[in-house]
């Protein structure tokens, strides 16, 4: 995994816009991931994002790069903190609820739909997404909208934005490190 494919598929939080990107990727063995991970987690950390493995298999991971400053303001919101307790997470440890989706995702046959609480997604959007079983939705974009058509479409173009803008800078020699924004 490099640089590149962190911009790319994290840049909504690596500008601060977003709580978390997921996304997979090839890896060729333990020691070069947990490597690659430390030497990024050096130079983003200290900007506010983490970046750690919810998921392996033998050729693929599944990387949630995150700020976990927004995540605890997230799951501090009330109706959140309940959807996230009914599904057994001790909110008031974002850190565990991690290891406990890590612990679900590795687990269970289905993805865990409450995810989009740690990617930054409205509560109605992922209450409605459970509620429905991912039908009747609005509009599609990063997720499925079932709240605010208008705010999320300004969102998605947003992040579609910023996605664009840090490709461009990365390829025009710009670090991540200079692409981070320290929140």
């Amino acid at each position: 995994m490099s640089d590149e494919m962190i911009i790319r598929h994290g840049s909504p939080t690596l500008a601060g816009l977003k709580t978390g990107n997921l996304f997979n990727c090839f890896y060729s063995g333990k020691k070069e991931l947990v490597d690659t991970l430390r030497s990024l987690n050096r130079r983003l950390v200290p900007k506010g994002v983490c970046i750690i493995p919810l998921r392996l298999s033998e050729e693929r991971v599944l990387l949630y790069i995150y700020r976990p400053g927004k995540l605890k303001k997230d799951f501090a919101v009330k109706g959140t903190s309940e959807l996230l307790e009914e599904y057994g997470y001790t909110v008031g440890e974002p850190g565990k609820c991690i290891v406990q989706l890590s612990k679900r995702l590795n687990e269970s046959e289905e993805f865990p739909h409450e995810i989009g609480l740690f990617l930054g997604y409205p509560l109605e959007d992922v209450k409605g997404f459970i509620e429905n079983s991912a039908e009747g939705y609005k509009c599609v974009g990063c997720w499925k909208v079932y709240g605010d058509e208008q705010d999320a479409k300004k969102k998605f173009e947003r992040y579609r934005k910023c996605t664009n803008v840090y490709c461009a800078q990365w390829a025009n020699g710009k670090s991540i490190e200079q692409l981070t924004v320290a929140v």
